[in-house]
């Protein structure tokens, strides 16, 4: 009865063998187990990449914990009263994870680990949780340098649940890298957010611009969206580059072109949360039943207790 409880029952250590990683590299290590006072059945050892998500619901915006990456380490195996067993896994992280560290510095807003599952028949099951630092593609980094050598400030960066019209995504969210822009930027625009949608030959760069007013109008949100291959990371000045982007949003009145990163033409339009033109994760869901049903079963509300 006790064992059904978790009491004497085996532990679980996962080691990370380099706790950074990138988008599409690997994460590797090995999940060690030793056996409890008793003999246990367990049904499968599974790994999940873990983050912090916020949802736009009915409600609010609320910040939800969960599970976006899932791979298999084991299937049944048993565990002998104090056995020792070390299990050696490796796996693809996914393109899409967005960035938590930049040149080796934490990105505030930006949480993100490797949840182990041990089920053990029977009885409770026992976890592991590390921590893990993902760091830019080089692409993705040349671009970061670019907003800091205009002199843009990092404001925060966080995860919103949806999806961004007109891009593939893979994932049920996307990252928000917010700055406040420089003085020669100031006088158009209150701030930018950065999110980047990677695959494996290119980045989608999607900017949105919180606009300010004029004397006889309104502030608004403008939009920019530009595809940038990998192989492209050392063959630009990308301040220059970047300068661009926010110049053409700047003299746009309507949505700025978008296209190859050296400017298109088009218009563009941005699901945002779980309002705007979002698509569930099973797909094709209404933006309201997406923040509430289906995040319920993808991600874990934490209630606010982390």
């Amino acid at each position: 009865m006790l064992g059904a409880f978790g009491v004497g029952g085996p532990s679980v250590d996962t080691v990370l063998t380099d706790p950074t990683t990138r988008p599409g590299a690997s994460l590797a290590g090995q999940v060690n187990l030793v056996g409890g006072n008793h003999d246990v059945e367990i049904e499968h050892i599974t790994l999940g990449l873990v983050t912090r998500v916020e949802v736009e619901g009915g409600q609010g915006e609320y910040g939800a914990t969960g599970e976006f990456h899932r791979v298999g380490v084991s299937g049944p195996l048993r565990l002998a009263e104090k056995q020792q067993l070390s299990l050696p896994f490796e796996f693809v992280v996914p393109w899409e994870t967005p960035i938590t560290a930049v040149h080796g510095q934490h990105l505030r807003g930006m949480t993100m680990g490797v949840r182990t599952e041990v089920s053990i028949a029977r009885a409770i099951d026992k976890g592991d949780l590390d921590p893990v630092s993902v760091h830019p593609l080089p692409i993705q980094e040349r671009i970061l340098e670019a907003f800091a050598r205009l002199g843009f400030q990092f404001k925060n960066a966080d995860l919103e649940y949806g999806r961004i019209a007109g891009v593939h995504q893979t994932l049920p969210f996307y990252q928000e890298i917010e700055y406040y822009p420089p003085a020669q930027y100031a006088h158009g625009i209150n701030e930018v957010e950065l999110t980047f949608v990677t695959n494996p030959q290119t980045v989608e760069i999607v900017l949105e611009f919180d606009k300010r007013g004029g004397m006889f109008s309104g502030g608004h949100d403008s939009y920019g969206r530009y595809t940038v291959p990998h192989s492209d990371a050392d063959s630009a000045d990308w301040a220059q580059v970047v300068d661009g982007w926010v110049r053409e949003a700047l003299s746009h009145h309507q949505q700025p072109a978008y296209g190859g990163y050296g400017g298109g033409h088009g218009g563009h339009s941005r699901g945002h949360g779980a309002g705007g033109v979002v698509a569930g994760v099973a797909g094709g869901l209404a933006a309201g039943y997406v923040a509430g049903e289906v995040m319920e079963e993808v991600f874990e509300d934490d209630g606010g207790d982390e």
